[in-house]
């Protein structure tokens, strides 16, 4: 019974941790659609190239948005026509690499780590893009079979004929519309990622709830493996860049290795359950297999070398501190709660 109380208080922290950046993530999503032309994601964004997964990782560098507002906003990518590889990278460099999260990282590691943390996230995200549009086929289109249509050149006639997006005018946008931000944020974009993030919820508060936390420090002395623990531990729990600062100071001040503190503060931000679901329904478990296993990979090979080369500096500056839950948190959870429900219902 205890268990049961705890399970189900985890999934209210997770829910009031991640409700209000989830709806934010949403409206800027929604405000983006709006203000960016109808053709600049599929211009800069779209081709299955090296150039534009360095373009959408360097995109998402300055961007405030932490893990769970940034599945909105990829989604919204997805749909505007950018490419698989794209995406990810934007998945990964985005809530890592916002100017809140560098902020928060230099006041509890100082600079030396930050930037560390910053480059090696930018390699690890424009890695995982360019292996994703290696390996990762995109969806065949469907194939067209020429007729000789009776053609019309009149110019109106035409012009209200013409609904496919190749043949019209994609420069051209409607005006800033408030109703079409909120109906692209929450008809469009929600209804889609509604039942990944259901499941998120649900695992991520099982990992939180029946994992003991002295579990780990059993671990602490053996580094390599205190990083697969590490690494187990976060990818699947939903831990937002901010966040998870107090909590990987708070694994240094018991033994941590700053290398396995860095694998925790890299894998938690870019692969929780959520976002690892939201992947697997847009590009197939295979992508979502890729996505994971290079940034672990990759998390467990900067650590180590963060380890190797700055062992002897004491990076950690400040004391954890604990975040409490505000009545904007209690609000947004209310409201997500009920789209949630609306949206799970109706499906």
């Amino acid at each position: 019974m205890e268990l049961l109380e705890l399970f189900l208080k985890n999934i209210y922290l997770l829910l009031s941790a991640m409700s209000l950046y989830i709806l934010i993530g949403l409206i800027l999503a929604g405000i983006l659609k709006q203000i960016i032309p109808n053709d600049f994601v599929s211009k800069h964004l779209g081709k299955n190239s090296t150039l534009s997964v360095i373009k959408a990782t360097l995109f998402g560098i300055p961007l405030p948005v932490c893990s769970c507002s940034v599945i909105p906003l990829a989604k919204s990518l997805q749909k505007e026509g950018a490419s698989r590889g794209a995406v990810q990278s934007f998945l990964i460099s985005t809530p890592i690499t916002g100017i809140d999260s560098i902020m928060a990282t230099y006041s509890f590691f100082g600079w030396l780590f930050t930037i560390y943390r910053v480059i090696t996230s930018i390699i690890i995200a424009i890695a995982v893009g360019i292996v994703s549009n290696i390996f990762i086929k995109p969806k065949s289109k469907p194939k067209f079979t020429l007729t000789k249509p009776k053609v019309n050149f009149n110019r109106v006639t035409f012009e209200q004929n013409c609904t496919n997006s190749w043949c019209t005018n994609s420069s051209k946008n409607n005006s800033f519309s408030i109703k079409s931000v909120f109906n692209y944020a929450f008809n469009t974009l929600f209804s889609d990622i509604a039942k990944a993030l259901f499941w998120g919820l649900i695992v991520g508060a099982a990992f939180s709830t029946f994992i003991p936390k002295e579990f780990l420090e059993s671990f602490f002395n053996n580094k390599i493996l205190s990083y697969i623990v590490i690494l187990i531990i976060a990818m699947p729990l939903y831990v937002c860049a901010t966040a998870s600062l107090p909590i990987a100071a708070s694994f240094l001040l018991n033994g941590l290795s700053a290398g396995a503190a860095f694998v925790f503060l890299t894998a938690g931000p870019a692969t929780n359950s959520v976002t690892m679901g939201i992947v697997a329904s847009m590009y197939g478990k295979k992508a979502m297999y890729i996505y994971i296993i290079l940034i672990a990979i990759l998390s467990i090979i900067f650590g180590l070398l963060f380890d190797f080369l700055f062992n002897s500096i004491d990076i950690l500056n400040t004391a954890t501190h604990l975040e409490k839950i505000s009545l904007l948190d209690i609000i947004s959870t209310i409201v997500l709660f009920a789209l949630l429900f609306y949206y799970l219902r109706k499906k």
